[in-house]
């Protein structure tokens, strides 16, 4: 899985199989299988919601969940599982880079 371990700012991931076994995993989600049992739950319940009330026939793409600090990207490929864990950058980090400069006198 080393294209999960490219993603920039990754802490975790992990791949499951429909009915939530563990087939990859690294970082702070390796061989989480609490975290695991979670997702795939919740995945399941995305099936449950009535078609009537959404715009499309289409089933979840993406799923997102953020916490202050990371987030939880979780997406469906060829009948697996995928979720990332990110951190998240503050917006103080994003938006005011400093640059220190030494002086020297002479």
């Amino acid at each position: 899985m080393l294209l999960m371990e490219r993603i920039p700012d990754q802490i975790g991931y992990l791949v499951l199989t429909q009915d939530g076994a563990v087939l990859a995993s690294g970082g702070e989600l390796e061989n989480d299988e609490r975290a695991a049992n979670i997702i795939t739950g919740l995945v399941t319940l995305t099936d449950k919601i009535d078609p009537k009330t959404q715009t499309t026939n289409d089933s979840f793409n993406k799923i997102s969940i953020t916490y202050p600090n990371h987030c939880y990207i979780i997406c469906l490929s060829n009948k697996k599982i995928h979720v990332i864990k990110k951190k998240l950058r503050s917006p103080e980090s994003q938006s005011a880079t400093t640059e220190t400069q030494s002086l020297i006198d002479m």
